[in-house]
């Protein structure tokens, strides 16, 4: 895990992220302790718990984006869930546990990635030995008695580094080779119908070890062959287990879980209907949330230092309103602001990927100049703005659907217009959103 303090994370959140200083703050402080509790001495470490935070805002004001940034910032594993998509154990739908399987799939993808890395030269060795053995394979003779004849051996030798340096050059990519792959077999009855991980993990390893993969022939181009040898060297190379045992440790000591629409769970105490199972996912979450071990294919993983970021909108509940156990488990709360104007103004004007600068971009592409004046992302943000104050306020999303409004027609005749610049000032968005300014009620179905 990357080591960034707090104020070098805050300072990077900035250049994405308009606003929403306290919140920025807290996660910055929450990932800073958590390479502070590894300076700790082994007795201490476990006693010293993740600042595990809950979230509060509406729709759109940046959340999400918050933890994801958060997370690729510091190179942590971290997935999103949405707390609405599990139920209580004993009803149809995912197990709670499941979340914490998933981090550490995403984990053992991550530290693949790092393993590719560091074999990629022996790999691409490998790769480029085993392209020239299926453009020139041995002959039955050569098989047989490998050292029988020096002269063939030397005209091999001198065809095999010919076709090396056309290899390198590209020369080849279009020639067609016959290769090897393995390809797992289907996955069979209910295994297919929810998915290998409602299963317990051992009889996953079982069924996965009655299931071998099957090798089979396929006839591909040299350049996509390369890919495929290329992952076949990787996997001979990568030590699994030492990437398992990695991504498990990793997920321990810096995964994230952002889970989402938490104030869903909280609110009735119905004892049947549609809400019966708000409470069951917080007793189910509250060990998961609070530390416990969790099997998973690769084997156990501890979660108490996992840190869990909780997000909702609490429009019809309070966070009081969960269980007083489940509150104690997230700290930490931060409220974040509504979006105002000005802050529009600033999301379409200052972030790296600026929605302006993201359509500029793309019409580029067409080759058509495309500039926003000043008046014009004023007007765009004062529209958005109007648009979420008469209708649902759905923060900075609303952004998305005004832009597309107002380019979508020089978007559908960028192609014809290319090497044309385009002006977009406060006359344009006006004229392109003159229907929904005057149509409060229009402006529900077109935004």
């Amino acid at each position: 895990m990357k080591h960034m303090t707090p104020r070098e994370i805050v300072a990077a959140l900035d250049r994405h992220i308009v606003g929403q200083h306290a919140a920025k703050r807290a996660v910055a402080v929450a990932v800073r302790n958590r390479w502070r509790r590894q300076q700790l001495p082994e007795a201490m470490r476990e006693e010293v718990g993740p600042s595990n935070i809950i979230m509060i805002g509406p729709t759109g004001v940046g959340k999400t984006e918050i933890a994801r940034r958060l997370a690729g910032l510091v190179d942590a594993p971290f997935i999103k869930v949405e707390a609405t998509k599990y139920t209580e154990i004993g009803y149809h739908g995912r197990d709670v546990d499941g979340m914490v399987r998933d981090l550490v799939e995403l984990a053992i993808r991550m530290l693949r990635d790092e393993q590719t890395e560091v074999v990629r030269v022996e790999a691409d060795r490998l790769t480029e030995e085993a392209l020239l053995d299926l453009l020139i394979p041995p002959t039955e003779i050569e098989r047989a008695t490998p050292d029988a004849d020096e002269d063939s051996a030397q005209r091999r030798h001198k065809s095999r580094e010919k076709l090396r340096v056309q290899l390198r050059a590209g020369e080849l990519d279009d020639r067609p080779v016959e290769l090897k792959v393995d390809a797992k077999g289907p996955q069979v009855g209910v295994m297919a119908t929810l998915g290998v991980d409602q299963f317990d993990p051992e009889l996953q390893g079982l069924l996965e070890r009655m299931m071998p993969a099957q090798s089979r022939t396929r006839r591909v181009p040299v350049r996509e062959a390369r890919k495929i040898l290329f992952q076949q060297s990787c996997d001979k190379l990568i030590d699994r287990d030492k990437v398992s045992e990695m991504a498990l440790r990793r997920t321990e000591n810096s995964g994230i879980i952002f889970l989402d629409e938490i104030d869903k769970l909280a609110g009735t105490d119905k004892a049947h209907g549609p809400d019966v199972s708000r409470q069951g996912v917080q007793r189910d979450l509250l060990p998961i949330i609070e530390g416990c071990t969790i099997n998973t294919r690769y084997g156990p993983i501890k979660t108490d230092h996992i840190l869990f970021i909780a997000a909702g909108a609490f429009h019809g509940a309070k966070p009081s309103d969960l269980m007083p156990e489940l509150q104690g488990r997230l700290p930490i709360r931060v409220e974040l602001e509504d979006l105002t104007r000005e802050d529009f103004v600033r999301i379409l004007t200052e972030p790296e990927n600026a929605l302006t600068r993201q359509h500029v971009a793309l019409l580029g592409t067409e080759g058509v100049r495309v500039e926003f004046t000043p008046d014009a992302v004023d007007e765009l943000a004062a529209t958005a703005f109007r648009v979420n104050q008469s209708t649902d306020n759905i923060g900075a999303r609303r952004l998305n659907t005004v832009m597309e409004k107002v380019m979508e027609e020089i978007s559908f005749d960028a192609p014809q217009r290319q090497g044309e610049a385009i002006r977009i000032d406060r006359a344009y968005v006006t004229g392109r959103l003159k229907d929904i300014a005057e149509d409060a009620d229009l402006s529900r179905f077109i935004l």
